[in-house]
């Protein structure tokens, strides 16, 4: 890696850093109180370099600009005293590795289990995580996806501040209990995947603008702050630091994949953008030795990341997040239309089967939030393994207000029917922690900021929500939970206890029998599956999905998610998946209840 720190064989350690703004740099050593500094040599195009016998792993190290500013390594590969604080020499060599045999698993067995570290154990913890494995696996689960952990400021975040992209944080534990964690996943058949962010830096402890602004493109915004520089002068740099931040995890860490958040925030008109070099360099790395999976977000809806080569293999990413079939599912199932929901609100079933069909309900259509505005490209001749679909996320369910999960505000007849149509669809489903046990704790946006910068996050928060009529009211505001108080991070920590008690007992056992029948029907004929399906809606009240699975047989899913269809019903063909009970599909024929889902299986003629 030419970032950084980095142990040599002969016992050295290499400190390289690019700081085209600078005129000196020095490496300073050990106590910040009376450090051993070093001078590092320029070595061109903005480059320094020293190497220092004496700065074994385990040695606490900062980089001096110009006499003057202390700043830790960017490309740290640990900052044990947060993100202000010094670095740490880590020898990535010294971790021994017992999970040598494991070569990933392939897509089409994904089952995703969204979590952030922070608080899904009362620790909060990589090694308290590590002890939810086994948990995960009887579960159903086939991929564990952590949140962001590259460090970030203060003790608690949802990790989409990070400054440090190299560190995983030292609240959650340190770089060992990171790969144990991995490690242990693997013996357990459990793939690990990390969401990455290449979009922006965070607000608090990012110094890069001091001594590399090349590292920022001035002409460009994000919603999140100054944009990261991919096409500028300079922007080589800037890329390779991102696209080895990639293959670092992959390698250095052995995860499985990466989720690369708010693509669609990244300025970028080179070409390769950096989303398709940073794809190709990953595709190459692996070089069909691993199952490495990349997943994007974007809410471009853009196709062209997803296309397959002549034997069906991702050219460039792996799969998106569909966002779509979300917000048509919370139209249906809550009614609310506020915001990108208006989107869907006129005929959300039928941009519901189109999502399960197609993959993006928008390709191309105008979207009124987006003030008219076209959205999407055409998606219907991509597999449905190129889309990840969900009930609940990080952002669906911390973005809002309260935090509330999706069991707090559906009608649990309707939210049972839909969790049948994503589980047993084939598309790989994911869910967002504690949902399988309908979680009653929520999941509230937190952060940890330097007072300043506190007080203004909490008030940004509380105006933010005031656009909607609801929140107009100064003292309904007043309600939102500060995002800065400690107490709004320990409400989102998941009570396990709940686990065992009715109803959530009841949820977990729903869970693990749709997760079973995909395993069992669904799972073992995904391979190969090449195009999308067909959908129909009758009556505004019945949809209609038909699949061609990889090994041909067909695949059929019946619902009504809202009003009881007009009459009787015509079953799909073939043998019944779900319910599983005969009868059950029997008495839905005569008298259709609403709502309901049913899946039936052909088999290849």
């Amino acid at each position: 890696m030419p970032f950084g720190a980095e142990v040599r064989n002969d016992g050295a350690t290499r400190f390289r850093l690019w700081a085209p703004g600078a005129e000196r740099v020095d490496v300073a050593l050990g106590d910040a109180a009376s450090p051993d500094v070093r001078a590092m040599a320029a070595a061109g195009s903005g480059w320094f370099e020293a190497l220092v016998r004496e700065a074994p792993a385990g040695t606490r190290y900062r980089f001096r600009i110009d006499g003057k500013l202390s700043v830790p390594d960017p490309a740290s590969r640990c900052n044990p005293d947060d993100v202000h604080g010094p670095s740490l020499v880590v020898d990535p060599l010294a971790f021994e590795w017992s999970d040598g045999a494991w070569r990933g698993r392939p897509w089409e067995d994904a089952i995703i289990y969204e979590l952030h570290v922070g608080t899904f154990t009362p620790e909060g913890t990589f090694a308290a995580a590590l002890a939810k494995l086994d948990y995960l696996a009887a579960l159903g689960v086939t991929a564990v996806e952590l949140m962001p952990v590259a460090d970030f400021p203060g003790a608690r975040n949802w990790g989409y501040d990070g400054v440090l992209p190299y560190a995983p944080d030292a609240a959650y534990g340190t770089p060992d209990d990171l790969k144990r964690l991995v490690q242990s996943a693997h013996r357990k058949g459990l793939m690990i995947f990390l969401d990455v962010v290449y979009n922006h830096f965070g607000p608090e402890g990012n110094y890069l603008h001091a001594y590399a602004a090349p590292f920022f493109n001035p002409r460009r915004r994000t919603p999140w702050g100054a944009a990261i520089n991919f096409d500028a002068d300079g922007a080589r740099v800037v890329r390779d630091f991102f696209i080895h931040n990639a293959l670092f995890w992959i390698e250095e860490y052995g995860v499985d994949g990466l989720r690369v958040d708010a693509v669609h925030a990244i300025a970028d008109e080179s070409r390769p953008d950096i989303v398709a070099e940073l794809a190709e360099a990953i595709r190459a790395r692996a070089d069909g030795e691993r199952h490495v999976h990349l997943v994007l977000e974007n809410d471009r809806n853009q196709s062209r990341y997803l296309r397959r080569d002549s034997a069906n293999r991702p050219v460039q990413a792996t799969a998106q997040w569909n966002d779509d079939l979300h917000h048509a599912l919370h139209v249906l199932l809550t009614g609310e239309r506020d915001g990108y929901y208006a989107d869907y609100s006129e005929r959300p079933l039928w941009h519901l089967g189109r999502g399960l069909a197609e993959g993006f309900a928008y390709q191309g259509e105008r979207s009124g939030y987006r003030d008219g505005k076209p959205r999407g490209e055409p998606s219907a001749t991509l597999p449905p393994a190129a889309f990840v679909t969900f009930i609940q996320t990080h952002d669906q369910v911390g973005n809002r207000a309260y935090g509330e999960r999706i069991g707090r505000i559906a009608e649990p007849r309707r939210l049972r029917a839909a969790l049948a149509c994503l589980l047993l669809a084939p598309a790989p489903p994911m869910l967002f922690m504690g949902e399988e046990f309908d979680a009653s704790t929520p999941f509230l946006f937190f952060c940890d900021f330097g007072p300043e910068l506190a007080a203004a996050v909490a008030h940004g928060r509380r105006a933010e929500f005031g656009r909607f009529a609801r929140f107009r009211d100064p003292a309904v505001q007043a309600t939102i939970p500060d995002p800065t108080d400690p107490t709004t991070f320990a409400r989102s920590k998941l009570d396990w206890e709940e686990l065992d008690r009715p109803p959530h007992a009841e949820w977990h056992a729903l869970y693990r029998e749709l997760l079973d029948l995909r395993h069992r029907h669904i799972v073992p004929r995904l391979a190969g599956m090449r195009a999308g399906g067909t959908f129909s809606v009758r009556d505004d009240a019945v949809l209609h999905v038909a699949w061609t699975l990889g090994d041909g047989a067909r695949l059929h899913l019946l619902a009504a998610l809202s009003d009881a269809p007009r009459g009787s019903v015509d079953l799909p063909p073939g043998s019944a998946i779900y319910p599983p009970d005969p009868g059950a599909q029997q008495r839905l024929r005569v008298a259709p209840p609403a709502p309901f889902a049913v899946f039936t299986l052909e088999d290849a003629a």
